[in-house]
């Protein structure tokens, strides 16, 4: 049979070792930015532990989402793809738009040829 331990006994365990415990509150958002995604959660729950001089955050709840990385703002700028005159050729070609507005679309959807032409053709 296991013994409950209620918050007051745990907290002083905690601090015997050096440990302290903080919640954050009124959190709507926290986002945790990828390389290749943003991770979004909605309405959690955030404790910061401080042990030994570093912080853990702990994060509880809250509904999860994916998106793709914002891009300007306060994110990492990322290097324009090259878009190569073949390519910007091909997607003027398939939708009738400029050598310019190809090479636009194309920087815009990281050299991907189908969704630069799907953007002009829309």
């Amino acid at each position: 049979m296991q013994r409950k331990v209620n918050p007051r006994e745990a907290r002083r365990m905690m601090q015997r070792m050096g440990m302290s415990m903080d919640s954050v509150g009124d959190v709507k958002q926290v986002i945790i930015k990828t390389a290749s995604k943003d991770i979004l959660i909605e309405q959690p729950e955030v404790a910061i532990m401080n042990m030994g001089g570093q912080k853990i955050f702990q994060i509880v709840g809250g509904s999860v989402t994916e998106r793709a990385p914002e891009r300007g703002g306060t994110a990492i700028s990322q290097a324009k793809p090259v878009v190569s005159e073949e390519d910007a050729q091909l997607v003027a070609d398939q939708t009738g738009k400029s050598l310019d507005e190809a090479k636009g679309a194309l920087e815009e959807c990281d050299g991907d040829l189908a969704k630069a032409i799907l953007l002009l053709q829309s």
